[in-house]
Parts: structure tokens; sequence; C-alpha cells
């Protein structure tokens, strides 16, 4: 089997950088630039803020850490930090709209770029779900809150943890719509509902500030106790077979053990790596959106976190109105009852920003695949909107089904699995790339990268243990479908096979040399001399065009310049079927660095800066 088969067969076959940026950065897409960095900043905004803000806290302070909790949201804010720079420096190199798929492409192969792609579909996907149910949950409750009455025949038919839900329906219908038909008008949607929702946060933080006492944080570390049965992470399955004794909340375990629920809440700057194409100068404006919207989200939590507990207390907590949003039954248990109205608004206009973009990445990612060819080609298509309206169709309808017909409230932590599993892969990619190909521009580098990259999937993996198995399980049934429809399907249909399977396109054939007539050369004398000498041999006399700036005709060129005569093809070198460039003839499909589509975006750079001319001589077209 020659080289050549081996790489058509090979499930690891990379994807080479230039081919997935294009001539251009993001050279290969169709979409239009819609986002500057405050874009990226609310984008991730939109979604890292959403109803956990308002309740995660105080959730996890009464169940697992108590007041720790503050350190928990710190260790939580330095993992996903530690990520976010891997992003950053792979989002500069390779600024598409796959994100951590079309990372993995590049770094690891084919294979475990679909791995990776099936892991961010199940999270977006799941997570577009869950998000559209507590919105009808929370909708449903800011309606009773301000006394709105609900028909008797609808009460059946919203605000339901499983089952069908009207409002679950509507919210995913509404955004789809939205999306399928442009993005600018979903963007100034988000501006809008992200700043009302930072006011929420204000609001929240300033009340919440006035109520604060410092013995609520006291003590800091409650005494452990044994975890509830039914909890047991993987970590602790480890910890019992190896004979560690039994979970336990509290204390500095518990504090540890409330990181991974609370990193959960920050899922989402990793998204904004999906925006790179419709991103102005994307390599140094997208790790700027990355990591400003996760540091900002971090301070806010924080914030949120310190108001909260110093108003409530961790023993407060068990005493409130388990019926209402918890952040909204802390108030009206110290008499600002008039907050919880204006939490109730926040919280489902944040949900909403969640539900937007989620579905925005899963659009993309879908596009990406399928661009590729691991999934139908098709759904790559463009509608008159420059959107690629039939992923956004799919992905919609997809998370319809979903949140219709599964208690997907109960999976809400396959979220959270599936982003560490792709998390993973990211400072990974960053090692392997640092290695393999050193001399790429990176606009923006990770520091230390050899440590940092190590101890970022050390990080990542420990929030991964600390998940249940039961999660676990239901992640690998997923993967294994996933590797499956990709040995069917993926693997057949790959963009990079098709390429790898066309057969060398037909190249002109030598002209046919002559020795000149007997008595010298040419009638008129010898041929004048030029850039590449004079010799016993003159190009085989058959007309062709002229260049009327010329004397001599255009076209490619080896053995001489005579006026009237024709160029002679220049033979490639022994074993490079495309000659001394590496670069197919115009006109093939092999040439065209963006497979997917027309020209790059008008307004992009070049990768490499300033366009270079290639060197004079050669092959080059006049």
């Amino acid at each position: 089997m020659t080289w050549d088969m081996r790489m058509r067969n090979n499930m690891f076959r990379r994807l080479p950088v230039e081919r997935a940026t294009g001539r251009l950065y993001g050279g290969r897409h169709r979409l239009r630039v819609v986002y500057r960095t405050r874009d990226l900043v609310v984008l991730g905004l939109g979604v890292m803020i959403g109803s956990g803000i308002f309740k995660i806290a105080g959730e996890q302070a009464a169940a697992t850490a108590g007041p720790g909790v503050l350190v928990s949201f710190l260790i939580a804010g330095g993992v996903c930090l530690l990520v976010a720079l891997a992003y950053a420096e792979l989002s500069s190199i390779i600024p598409v709209a796959g994100s951590s798929y079309s990372f993995s492409y590049v770094a690891f192969g084919e294979v475990w770029a679909w791995i990776v792609g099936w892991a961010l579909v199940l999270e977006l996907l799941l997570a577009a779900s869950v998000l559209a149910r507590v919105w009808s949950l929370y909708a449903t409750q800011a309606l009773n809150g301000f006394s709105v009455p609900i028909p008797g025949w609808l009460g059946d038919l919203v605000g339901q943890q499983k089952g069908p839900d009207l409002f679950a329906l509507l919210i995913l219908l509404l955004v789809v719509l939205m999306l399928a038909t442009g993005s600018r008008m979903s963007l100034k949607t988000l501006w809008f509902m992200v700043m009302a929702k930072v006011i929420v946060i204000g609001l929240v933080i300033a009340t919440g500030l006035r109520f604060f006492s410092p013995g609520n944080l006291t003590p800091f570390l409650p005494p452990a106790r044994p975890a509830p049965e039914g909890d047991h992470t993987v970590l602790d399955a480890l910890l019992g077979l190896a004979g560690g004794g039994t979970p336990e909340v509290f204390g500095v375990w518990g504090l540890i053990a409330a990181a991974p629920a609370i990193a959960f809440a920050y899922i989402g700057f990793d998204l904004i790596a999906t925006a790179s194409e419709e991103t102005e100068d994307a390599p140094r404006k997208v790790p700027r959106g990355i990591l400003t919207a996760l540091l900002t989200a971090v301070v806010l939590y924080a914030a949120v976190a310190v108001a909260l507990v110093g108003m409530v207390g961790m023993d407060g907590f068990a005493g409130l109105d388990p019926d209402k949003l918890l952040i909204a039954a802390a108030f009206d248990s110290v008499g600002a009852g008039a907050m919880g109205k204006v939490v109730d608004v926040g919280v489902v206009l944040a949900l909403t920003t969640v539900i937007l973009v989620v579905l925005i990445s899963l659009t993309r990612v879908i596009f990406s695949m399928s661009r590729d060819g691991l999934l139908p080609r098709p759904l790559a298509s463009m509608s008159r909107y420059r959107v690629p309206s039939r992923a956004t169709l799919l992905a919609g309808g997809a998370a319809v089904v979903t949140s219709q017909t599964i208690d997907v409230l109960t999976l809400e932590q396959l979220v959270v699995m599936g982003t560490l599993f792709t998390f993973l892969f990211v400072p990974a990619a960053v090692l392997v790339m640092r290695q393999s190909q050193p001399d790429l521009h990176r606009p923006f580098r990770v520091p230390a990268a050899p440590l940092t990259a190590m101890l970022t999937m050390f990080a990542v993996g420990w929030l991964m243990v600390n998940l249940k198995v039961q999660t676990w399980g239901y992640f690998a049934i997923w993967m294994v479908a996933g590797l499956l429809l990709y040995l069917v399907y993926g693997r057949r249909k790959s963009q990079m096979k098709a390429l790898l399977d066309e057969p060398p396109p037909e190249r002109p054939v030598a002209a046919r040399l002559t020795a000149p007539p007997p008595g010298g050369g040419p009638p008129g004398g010898p041929p004048p001399p030029g850039p590449y000498g004079t010799g016993p041999w003159t190009v085989d006399a058959r007309p062709g065009p002229v260049n009327p700036e010329s004397p001599y005709p255009t076209g490619r060129y080896s053995a001489g310049r005579q006026p009237g005569g024709q160029f002679a093809a220049e033979p490639a070198p022994a074993g490079d079927p495309y000659g001394p460039y590496g670069t197919p003839p115009h006109g093939s499909d092999a040439y065209d660095p963006e497979p997917y589509g027309p020209e790059p975006h008008e307004g992009r750079r070049p990768q490499g800066g300033e366009h270079q001319e290639p060197p004079p001589g050669g092959r080059h077209r006049r």
C-alpha cells in the first residue's frame, strides 16, 4: 500500500492549518463579519451569566461548602482561566467556526476531531433543551409574581419539568427564527438583554450588601460530614475501591467538591471561539474577547456570592421558601421582597441570552463539521441572509424535540461532562502544535506553555472525576454511538478523504524540441539572448497567442523565449506532481484552498501579514 493510499484511509489524517483557515484568516468561510471585541464580550456574558448566578452560590453554600464557597468560586474561575488561555492561543492561530473541533482536526487528526465535535454537539444540544425548560419554569414564576393570571387550560402546558411544555417550545422557536434570518438582529437583541441583566445583577449586589453581616461567614469551613446517598462521584468510587473511606461534604473536601458545579456556571467563554469566522481581525480580537468576558463573569459571580452568603448565612438557606428562586426567597427573608420581582425579570432575560448564544454556537459547530464532510454537506449551505439556515433549523429542531420528549432536567451534568471533555483537548493541542509547528505566527501565546498546559489538563481531569458515575455512563453511551456514526458515514464522506482520493490533474505535455536546420538558426540569424541564454535548441514553431504588450506569447515557459514561438510547459520536479511551489494548476479542484465556497470575505488580511507576491521566475502566471 502506497503512502497516498494509507493517508486516504487513515482516520488520523490531519487538516493542514492553511486549509483550515484558507488563504486568509477565516478564508474558508462564507459567514459575514458582524462581531467586534465588545460584541464578543457581550456574547460571552450572554451565555456565562444565566440563572446560575442567582442561585448557585446559595445551593453550594447550603449543601456542599458553606461560606467557603467563596473560595470554590475562585478555584473554578482559576481552572477556567487556564483553559481560556489555551483557547485564546489556538483561536489566534485557527480562527474558524469549529472551535475545539477544528483545533483537534489540525492537532490530532480527523477521528479525534469528530469525537470532540460530537461531545460539543451533546453539550450544546442538551444545554439548549435544559435552558428552555428552566426558562419556562422561571417565566411562569415571574407571571405569578406579577399576578398575571394563567388560564386553567394552559396551566398544565407551561412551567412543567417534563412532558410537553408550550413556553419551552415557543422560546426555542423564537430564537431559531431570529437566527435563521440573520445575525444582525440577534446581536442587537443580545446587547439589549445583556445590558438589562447586568443592571439587575448590579441591583442585586448593591441591595445584598446593605444586609451584609460578617457573622454569616462563620464558620468559614464547617465541619465535614458524610455526603448524602446517591451523590457519589467517580472520585468517591475510586477512593472507595482504594479503601479511602466515605465521601464527605463541607470542610476542605467540600470546598473543592463545589468547584465542578461552579465551573458549570462559567462555561460559555469557549463558545466565543465559534464566532471567530464572523469577527473582524479574529486572531487578535477573539483572544481578547475570551479573556475579558471570563474575568468579568468571575468578578460578577464572586460579588453576587459575597452579597448572598453574607446576607443569609449557611444556616439561613434551610428556612427559605423552596417554591421561589433562591435569591428572591433570600430577599424576602430580610424584608426586601420587591427585589424578588426584579430578579424574576433578570432571570428570564438571562436565560434568553444563554439560549440564544448556545444555539448560535451549536449551529456553527454543525456548519463546520458539515463543511468538512463529516456531517451531510448540504447543512453547510448558506441562505440569502448569509447564515447557515439549514444548520440552524436542524439544531433548533433537535433542541425542540429533545426538550419536549426527554426529562432533560435530570441530565444537566451531561452538559458539564461534554464541556470538560472538550476542555481536555485544547491545552493538549497547544502542546502538540508548539512541537509540530513552532514557526506558526501566534498573536497570543500561553505563558510558560508546557507547564501551564499540563496543569490545565490535570485541573480539568480533577473536575471531571468529581462528576457522578451515572453521568460518565451516559456520556460513554453517547460517544460510542457517535464513533459508530463516524465509521459508517463521516470517514467515507470526509472532505479530506475526497481531496486525497482525487487523481492529480492532467498536466500539459512539454513542447517537442527540435534541432536547428543545417546552417544555423532560423532565418534572420540566431535568436536574441534572453535570461535563459542561447543554445542549440528552439521551441517547436507552432503559432501561439501573442500578448500585445510583449513580443513573446503568453503561457508557461521552460526552454527559452522566441518571438512568435510558444512556451513549453515546465516539467514538474521528480516526486512533486504540482511543481516547484507545490501548487496545483488553477482550475483544478485540488488547487482551491477553500473547497467550501467562494472567495474569502472582503476585509480579511493574509495570515502572514501583507500580501506577498510569488518569487520571480518559476511557473507563475503572467
